[in-house]
């Protein structure tokens, strides 16, 4: 076949996969150097999604625009994937970023497409091959080297609490991967995406204030609010738009092999700019993660 037959979109598609799964790994060390400044969890995340709203809001208008309205059930399942997806599984995310490193939270964030796999196998009896399970048994080693090297640091309590948290937040995005099928279908991906994840801000922000005082988020740190804008738009509106953008050029098993680059920038960056220590236990767990879900995907095809 002529050159000229090449798929046109593959270097831009390519290129938006990397700059999303990029931007996507920032948002864990922005949102360690903002703890550093004594916020907690509950008040970052709702500065975050504060920001975040009216990205999505415009979001979710544009991609309705000359589309049928809601029915009652529609708003229904919005509500409950972005409770899932959004709300809960960012919550918990934030929550665990406060024990463990950003590395190790990036490893488990990772393990979503075969937790994705787990949940198909429950619901609906997808069946699971062999290799497949070859792959997860691979990731889920690599987590456990990065994860029993942080207990060795002396925090054993923190460490492995802020682990179930992290995990419980990838376990939250999952169902809510399984469970949005049939509304990316009704509704199509950017809508449904907007919708999702603007019902996921105003959950932080009423979170927010029946848990804490308005004053509190007054006197954060300035730091703290320019690192919420920076995680609201470079880390969350501008990648969910990347990664879609990616899909639409490339198909989804190409953008997802692309992702893999994202737990490497996460070391790069945790390196450069929180000072993480980058040990050989970090880099055997990293290699095992991409390695297993790299043969998880291939051999799910």
């Amino acid at each position: 076949m002529p050159k000229s037959h090449a798929h046109p979109g593959l270097g831009p598609g390519l290129a938006l996969a990397s700059l999303g799964a990029i931007a996507f790994s920032g948002k864990a060390i922005i949102v360690k150097l903002a703890y550093r400044h004594g916020v907690d969890a509950v008040t970052l995340i709702m500065l975050r999604m504060l920001f975040a709203l009216p990205l999505f809001a415009l979001m979710a208008w544009w991609a309705g625009r000359g589309r049928p309205a809601l029915t009652a059930r529609d708003w229904m399942g919005v509500f409950g994937l972005g409770f899932s997806g959004y709300y809960l599984s960012s919550f918990l995310d934030f929550a665990g970023l406060a024990y463990v490193t950003a590395n190790l939270e990036r490893l488990i964030l990772y393990l979503n497409p075969t937790l994705v796999l787990l949940f198909g196998w429950i619901a609906f009896r997808r069946r699971i091959t062999r290799g497949q399970m070859f792959g997860m048994a691979i990731s889920y080693s690599g987590v456990m080297v990065v994860f029993g090297h942080e207990l060795g640091l002396g925090q054993s309590t923190s460490a492995a609490w802020g682990t179930l948290l992290i995990f419980l937040s990838a376990v939250s995005y999952s169902i809510y991967l399984v469970a949005s099928g049939e509304f990316v279908k009704r509704l199509g991906s950017l809508r449904l995406v907007g919708l999702a994840t603007s019902v996921a801000c105003v959950l932080c922000i009423v979170q927010f204030l029946l848990l804490r005082p308005v004053e509190v988020a007054l006197q954060v740190a300035p730091a703290v609010i320019w690192l919420s804008v920076l995680n609201a738009t470079a880390c969350t509106a501008l990648p969910v738009l990347a990664v879609m953008m990616a899909v639409e050029r490339v198909g989804p098993a190409m953008t997802a092999q692309t992702g893999m680059i994202g737990p490497l920038s996460t070391i790069v960056l945790s390196a450069l700019i929180l000072g993480e220590p980058f040990t050989v236990w970090i880099a055997a767990g990293t290699a095992l993660v991409i390695a297993g879900i790299f043969v998880f995907t291939r051999l799910g095809r």
